[in-house]
């Protein structure tokens, strides 16, 4: 077979608005003539069956009512083999034999009806009729992004479980979700990271077209859908490829969480193609609005055209300008390269990244803390949280101690404050601390407000974690459901790590399922006086970026560099919007009153203290204070 991508082209011709289908070289597909057509990359194989398990009348399985089956598979060049048969249909489970001996599930599955190590099943994806059929997403700008895991937003875990409270989070103002990883991962518990079948949606929180339905329902809402991936790893769990296709892999090259990955060495093309059919899957036949590559500081890639690259020219080249599509990355080098925008300020590649370092600067100056990475923003968090405010990362080439005292980053300061997501809290900040405790929990009141106010009107598209909304104290502690000798070993791990912290109370056991149970959200509490505060306060902050701020964000452009300090705790720093308009905030990070501050006299677009402040010049600022300012050159738009 030639070294060609089949098709770029969303949807294939035998679908129509309302069914998707993504074409791709791997897995299994139904043809139009009702052939299933079932292909898989194997070089390391001498010879490769198709094992086919259904019931007789070729439905859905049934116990007691199955037959079974073996068709041998057609060897082709460059280590492929395949089959088209009329043996197979919707429904039938499949597992590949190699070499007469090893029977494995297929790495480009579907569904994993019976999770990781059980047999892969035949998908339609035209049996799912969506209704979005003129949802185009949504601009950047208006990202408002609200992270979930799926297992424990709700009591179902389920991707009908989110479906239900899609109301309540347009009610609040947010614009978009973002799943944690919803790839098929071994046992019941993980937070997602550990995905082994990347094509299957994670057989416990639902079947295929449960997370269709879940997507058409946000749309249908305004709702933009993003998913995490992770392009790093394998899970340590039932993954086969070393099995039949070690070419996957670069030999003595490891990650943090497993094998590399070849993207770049021989026999790298056809792995390349699997993780960019992945993305190009997930955007089109799931029809998501973006994607956040997971951890790419650990993909392995010295290629000239290295995979990052590759993979957003191929979404971009797919998609065009039909449908808006955001890619975003987690990347510690801070590689600002990748968020360059063009003459019309659109993203050439990517169009955000999570921007730790804002996170790191705040909480060090929330909760004192100098444990990890937070050593490196200890010697003076307000100078870090000012450079990012103003030029996106603080470490743009410095030294990091916590890395070495290696350079970490590339400049930043030309790139417009939009190619920065923020956050107080998400899924990593809460769940990588030893007990998975929330910020609130470990500062006051005062303290939460201040830096709410502060992060949810900047021009930086927000990010919230599940539940901060209402100022819940559940924490989300790390959990999984691994085989026993692999729980071991990672449990060994996990108190290595915080011995070295000199943690002396016992961690939550990850394999326990009462540390799932505690991460399980109360939809309760929300409704309590003391966390009713809370979400009315993010709802009037969300509101208010959505009237003032967001319609001004449009052509947004760097070189900006505005901040000054103020005190040792406190900081102004202004933005000119894409209208013309001038974002102004001044805040008081600190527990003393600041006097004698010459203040701004322009409107003032919010103030988390007197109403005095809140309409006229002052020239005191009250601890953890922040008075945000708008003069508007132009009218709001769009």
């Amino acid at each position: 077979m030639a070294k060609t991508l089949e098709t770029h082209s969303p949807t294939g011709a035998a679908e129509n608005s309302n069914t998707r289908q993504h074409r791709m070289p791997f897995g299994a597909e139904l043809r139009q003539d009702g052939n299933v057509c079932f292909r898989l990359w194997a070089p390391a194989a001498k010879e490769v069956d198709v094992s086919l398990t259904f019931d007789k009348s070729h439905g859905t399985n049934t116990s007691g009512n199955q037959t079974s089956t073996s068709i041998p598979m057609d060897a082709e060049p460059d280590g492929w083999f395949s089959v088209t048969t009329n043996g197979a249909n919707v429904g039938t489970q499949y597992r590949f034999c190699i070499n007469g001996d090893k029977h494995v599930p297929d790495p480009a599955s579907r569904f994993q009806p019976e999770d990781v190590h059980g047999p892969s099943e035949v998908i339609n994806p035209c049996d799912f009729y969506w209704h979005d059929s003129t949802w185009r997403g949504r601009p950047w700008e208006e990202a408002i992004i609200y992270e979930l895991h799926v297992g424990t937003f709700t009591p179902e875990g389920t991707f009908a479980g989110v479906q239900q409270k899609l109301d309540y989070l347009v009610d609040l103002g947010v614009t978009a979700i973002e799943l944690m990883p919803v790839a098929d991962f071994p046992g019941a518990r993980n937070w997602g990271y550990d995905g082994t079948y990347l094509f299957a949606p994670e057989n416990h929180y639902g079947r295929p077209e449960d997370l269709k339905a879940l997507i058409d329902a946000a749309h249908a809402r305004g709702l933009m859908v993003f998913l995490d991936v992770v392009y790093n790893h394998f899970g340590p769990e039932g993954n086969f490829l070393h099995l039949y296709s070690p070419q996957f892999f670069k030999p003595r090259c490891h990650t943090p969480w497993g094998a590399a990955i070849n993207f770049d060495g021989k026999h790298s093309y056809w792995v390349r193609q699997f993780f960019i059919h992945n993305a190009l899957f997930w955007l089109d036949e799931y029809h998501f609005d973006g994607l956040r590559l997971d951890a790419v500081h650990a993909l392995v890639d010295d290629s000239k055209l290295d995979i990052l690259t590759e993979l957003a020219d191929c979404v971009y080249n797919t998609f065009g300008e039909q449908r808006h599509i955001h890619l975003m990355l987690e990347n510690d080098n801070n590689a600002s390269h990748y968020l360059t925008r063009d003459e019309r300020h659109y993203p050439k590649k990517y169009v955000a990244q999570w921007n730790d370092d804002i996170h790191h600067a705040i909480h060090v100056l929330l909760t004192k803390e100098e444990n990890n990475y937070y050593q490196d923003y200890t010697d003076d968090p307000m100078q870090y949280l000012g450079r990012c405010l103003a030029e996106g990362f603080a470490y743009q080439g410095e030294r990091s101690a916590y890395r070495g005292n290696t350079p970490r980053g590339e400049s930043s300061a030309h790139l417009p404050a939009t190619a920065f997501v923020s956050f107080l809290q998400n899924h990593d900040q809460v769940g990588n601390r030893a007990f998975g405790d929330r910020i609130n929990s470990l500062i006051s009141p005062e303290q939460y407000r201040a830096a709410l106010v502060l992060l949810l009107l900047a021009p930086s598209p927000p990010l919230l974690f599940m539940a901060q909304e209402w100022g819940s104290f559940q924490p989300f502690p790390f959990f999984c459901d691994f085989e026993r000798g692999l729980t071991r070993k990672v449990i060994a791990g996990r108190n290595s790590q915080f011995k070295k912290q000199s943690i002396k109370k016992a961690i939550p056991n990850p394999a326990d399922v009462d540390t799932f149970l505690q991460a399980v959200i109360n939809w309760q509490d929300c409704n309590q006086p003391q966390h009713n505060q809370w979400l009315e306060l993010h709802r009037e902050l969300l509101k208010l970026r959505k009237s003032e701020v967001i319609p001004r964000l449009k052509s947004m452009k760097g070189n900006q560099k505005a901040f000054n300090r103020l005190s040792h705790n406190a900081l102004s720093a202004s933005w000119f919007l894409g209208d013309g308009s001038e974002l102004v905030v001044v805040a008081n990070l600190g527990d003393e009153a600041i006097t004698k501050v010459d203040l701004p006299c322009k409107p003032v677009l919010y103030a988390t203290h007197n109403e005095k402040t809140r309409q006229t010049c002052d020239n005191r600022l009250s601890p953890w204070s922040v008075v945000w300012y708008l003069d508007k050159k132009l009218q709001a738009f769009g």
